[in-house]
């Protein structure tokens, strides 16, 4: 069996920076343990998969350890590929997902993912975490990840969590989001994912289902501009829409191979 992918930087318009993604189409799902197999062989934090379902597509994300309910960048880098690759013609893409409908359009030369909005809620740090960090934050928020508000820009790029403290807590989906108010942007951030293979993700899209509604309260502002000062760096315009948020990022294509699987 030979199947196509995808390799995508996403989040960016510059090769080697944003959130690299391999994207995988299918005609028919394979077992989970052949696409865990997959994304491992890959070596990546994400790893989309998407078969065409209903009128659109059905798209699955894995991580070398978990099968995630949302990815951003993955899902970004998927609509690059059914658009740039497979020569698709309509004006908005629409994914079903395990995080329900999830929207993309296009928008000049960006593209526009609609998501779920987690606003997150006041919450208490716990100790191992606390231990694991650097610096301590001035206040903590929990939605699917804990949010820990910094008192500058530079405080999150000073940070220099110690992983191995960190991978005394489980977290399941969820990651630890570090941000404060930009400099040049409206906010900055940074996301740690204890017990993953890639501890700092680069550009975290779902992570943002969180901070735009946080920052968008916070600041009194609908639209946001969001720079995620990981290595690589990401930029994310993004809109605050009650139950809704929208992320405009770029795309770029590292490159497109093949994999062949044994029947």
């Amino acid at each position: 069996m030979k199947l196509q992918k995808y390799h995508v930087d996403a989040f960016t318009n510059k090769l080697f920076g944003g959130n690299p993604a391999c994207v995988i189409p299918l005609k028919d799902w394979l077992p989970d343990e052949i696409m865990f197999s997959i994304t491992k062989e890959n070596n990546l934090a994400e790893t989309a998969f998407f078969i065409e379902a209903q009128g659109g597509f059905h798209i699955r994300w894995f991580t070398p350890e978990v099968e995630m309910d949302l990815c951003g960048h993955a899902t970004l880098a998927t609509a690059h590929v059914i658009k740039n690759h497979l020569d698709y013609k309509g004006d908005v893409i629409r994914f079903q997902s395990a995080s329900g409908e999830l929207q993309v359009s296009f928008e000049a030369d960006k593209y526009v993912l609609d998501f779920p909005s987690r606003m997150p809620k006041i919450a208490e740090l716990p100790e191992i975490i606390s231990a694991g960090l650097t610096i301590q934050p001035k206040e903590v928020y929990l939605a699917r990840d804990y949010v820990l508000v910094y008192e500058s820009e530079e405080q999150v790029k000073a940070l220099n969590p110690d992983k191995n403290k960190l991978e005394q807590i489980d977290l399941g989906h969820g990651g630890i989001i570090c941000t404060a108010i930009g400099n040049e942007a409206d906010f900055v951030s940074r996301f740690f994912t204890p017990g993953a293979s890639i501890f700092e993700d680069p550009v975290t899209g779902s992570a943002h289902c969180s901070l735009v509604p946080f920052w968008s309260d916070r600041l009194n502002k609908i639209d946001l501009l969001a720079y995620q000062v990981s290595g690589r760096h990401g930029v994310l315009y993004c809109t605050n829409k009650t139950d809704r948020v929208l992320l405009r990022g770029n795309a770029i294509t590292y490159s497109i191979g093949e994999i062949y699987l044994e029947r």
